[in-house]
């Protein structure tokens, strides 16, 4: 199979990458090949997050080393470029070791920002002040029309409920770059040249069915638990965590603003509605090959061999 390679195993949420990416980690190993996992879920990166995200317990993880899960508080804020630097520095660990890497996640920008020569623009910690105090003085929407006088289409791309990204966009902005750094390059180029794409595929009405029995599953086996004891550990208070799909909806709950019935229905459209932003920003990505869910890692190392 020649130099060591790193494997990017992405989709939408549900549709069976995690048992894809040890699939393929226990054939490496079989043909005489190390393998390690790397996480690239956003979510996944907090301590405590365990249900909601579908978090692989360690008694599952078949002896395979697993990278960047529980690394953070729920309290702390995980930019995208501290997790770059991070992924990139446990790849790089994992290469030196002879090993292929898998990293495995949904999280568009994530991934993104390990595959590729992916660059974040500057800080400005003293511009960021002076934004944030704007925002609570004027609220996003304002801010998002300075920002749609910059720049129209990055104005387009951001959600109001989502003020840490409006702040950011304008602070790049201010700095005079052309976009808000949110987005896939136009012409990608690999970070490492060694790397395989693969993107695991389900049918929609079956992802959809998929999904909806997740989100019902979590609710079954303790996610309101789960957020109650994760309160205790500060977890409204955190910057990013809190609005989580299914955290959010299970604070909801338990300050009786939602009912567990509107709990659930608002988590699955939500679910849903990433499932799908998900699979447009992945189609994207040159040079993937995409295979059904279920695929054994054989059939993702043969073309290689053959």
């Amino acid at each position: 199979m020649g130099a060591e390679r790193l494997w990017a195993i992405v989709g939408a949420t549900g549709t069976g990458k995690t048992s894809l990416s040890l699939n393929l980690a226990e054939e490496l190993i079989r043909r005489g090949r190390a393998a390690e996992i790397v996480n690239a879920d956003a979510m996944q990166l907090y301590r405590g997050m365990d249900i909601g995200t579908a978090k692989i317990p360690l008694a599952e993880r078949r002896g395979i080393p697993h990278h960047l899960f529980d690394e953070f508080d729920v309290t702390e804020d995980v930019a995208v470029a501290v997790y770059q630097e991070r992924a990139r520095a446990t790849i790089r660990g994992i290469l030196d070791r002879g090993a292929d890497a898998i990293l495995v996640g949904g999280s568009g920008l994530y991934v993104s920002s390990v595959v590729f020569d992916f660059r974040f623009p500057p800080r400005d910690p003293a511009l960021r002040a002076r934004l944030e105090a704007d925002l609570d003085e004027l609220g996003a929407a304002a801010l998002i029309e300075r920002i749609r006088d910059l720049d129209p289409g990055a104005a387009d791309r951001l959600d109001p409920r989502n003020s840490r990204r409006v702040v950011r966009a304008l602070e790049v902005l201010l700095q005079g770059a052309d976009t808000h750094g949110a987005a896939l390059p136009e012409a990608p180029v690999l970070w490492h040249p060694a790397t395989e794409l693969v993107g695991v595929h389900l049918d929609r009405a079956e992802l959809v069915e998929r999904l909806d029995e997740r989100v019902r599953g979590m609710w079954r086996d303790g996610l309101l638990a789960e957020v109650e004891g994760l309160r205790a550990r500060g977890l409204e208070s955190g910057p990013t965590a809190p609005r989580a799909i299914g955290y959010a909806q299970a604070l909801a709950q338990l300050g009786g603003r939602m009912d567990e019935e509107e709990a659930v229905a608002e988590t699955q459209a939500f679910t849903r509605r990433y499932a799908r932003r998900q699979v447009s920003w992945f189609k994207r990505y040159p040079g993937i090959r995409w295979v059904d869910a279920g695929t054994p890692g054989i059939r993702l190392l043969d073309p290689l061999t053959s």
